[in-house]
């Protein structure tokens, strides 16, 4: 499990408080858990030569800026979902 890791948001919870050394720590130790279990953390259904490798991946879309790798979709829609609450979600089609 990548996604919303309690290592990582506990993480991210210190550096916005100011314990970079703390967060460092624990950022580390996710990593570390992440590359030891040896799975395909890769979360894009195309078959793609990139597929796991991350940094490629990212580079090659942001080279032609068409759209997102598929690993970010939903954690974006998530995002987006947030936003258009706010406005009653009046972003999607009206029903007549």
């Amino acid at each position: 499990m990548i996604d919303n890791h309690p290592t990582e948001k506990e993480a991210m919870a210190c550096f916005l408080s100011g314990e970079t050394k703390k967060a460092n720590k624990l950022q580390d130790a996710f990593l570390a858990e992440v590359k030891k279990s040896g799975e395909d953390h890769c979360s894009c259904k195309a078959k793609c030569k990139h597929h796991g490798h991350c940094v490629d991946c990212v580079i090659i879309h942001r080279g032609h800026g068409r759209h997102l790798p598929a690993c970010f979709h939903d954690m974006v829609n998530v995002r987006l979902e947030k936003l258009s609450g706010l406005t009653e979600h009046s972003m999607k089609p009206q029903k007549e």
